[in-house]
């Protein structure tokens, strides 16, 4: 009798381990969402008693390489389509879940207390210029949209020696706001995040919209959790909490 107590009490703990894990959710998310899915976060766990969110932010290129190597995440957020269409060539995602849920703008900014005057991409031939802040266009969104608009001006190589790579949008927006560069590519979101340190010098325009894309990952046992959890993102609470950062409609 006591083995068989024993044993029905380990079957409950296993179970209690088991349903704990299964109430974690893991969303790799691009960086530039950051803030915004941080405060989604917090609304959905107190939407859903029990179920805990855990972020991992980074380059969207970045994060569709762990998502290679087999990491486990439930769901998938890019700053891109380019990395989201990787994504369903290698098979990680969910077939039927991914869809676009926000935009956003490519920026130019300089510190607060530059006095550069930049109204365009060609004002950054500039010799006052010297360092431009620009995320690798290898792996990182928001630097293949800042190439492509170089490109389009004729400037890529133009301006190749003052190039100085960053890791992701946060970084460019990082070295912009402590002065360790002239100017910086970014999204509006993150511009809007240091009005005290950063300035926008100008909008650029592109050939298609920053739409973000968002999907279920395959093959981390919650698909259900992670369905769930993008059905949240496109309702009123979060969508006021991505409006709120500056993100727009897809």
């Amino acid at each position: 009798m006591k083995k068989l107590f024993l044993s029905l009490i380990a079957a409950a703990s296993l179970c209690t381990i088991g349903a704990t894990m299964a109430a974690d959710l893991v969303v790799s998310a691009a960086a530039s969402l950051t803030n915004a899915f941080t405060d989604i976060g917090k609304e959905y766990e107190k939407a859903k008693p029990g179920t805990r969110v855990l972020f991992n932010f980074a380059g969207s290129g970045q994060l569709l390489q762990q998502l290679s190597r087999g990491a486990p995440v439930d769901v998938f957020a890019s700053a891109d389509q380019e990395t989201m269409d990787k994504a369903v060539k290698q098979n990680i995602i969910v077939r039927g879940t991914r869809r676009n849920f926000v935009s956003n703008k490519l920026v130019v900014i300089v510190p607060a207390n530059s006095q550069l005057d930049l109204k365009a991409l060609d004002g950054l031939k500039a010799a006052e210029v010297k360092r431009i802040a620009l995320s690798n266009p290898e792996s990182v969104p928001v630097g293949r949209y800042s190439k492509q608009a170089l490109e389009v001006a004729g400037l890529w190589d133009t301006l190749r020696d003052k190039y100085i790579s960053t890791t992701n949008v946060r970084q460019s927006l990082d070295y912009t706001a402590r002065g360790e560069v002239d100017a910086g590519f970014v999204y509006v979101t993150d511009a809007l995040l240091m009005p005290n340190r950063v300035k926008i010098s100008f909008e650029q325009p592109l050939a298609a919209p920053i739409l973000y894309p968002i999907s279920a990952v395959k093959g981390n046992g919650n698909e259900n959790g992670a369905r769930d959890f993008i059905a949240f993102v496109d309702q009123e609470p979060a969508q006021k909490i991505l409006q709120k950062y500056g993100f727009g409609k897809p």
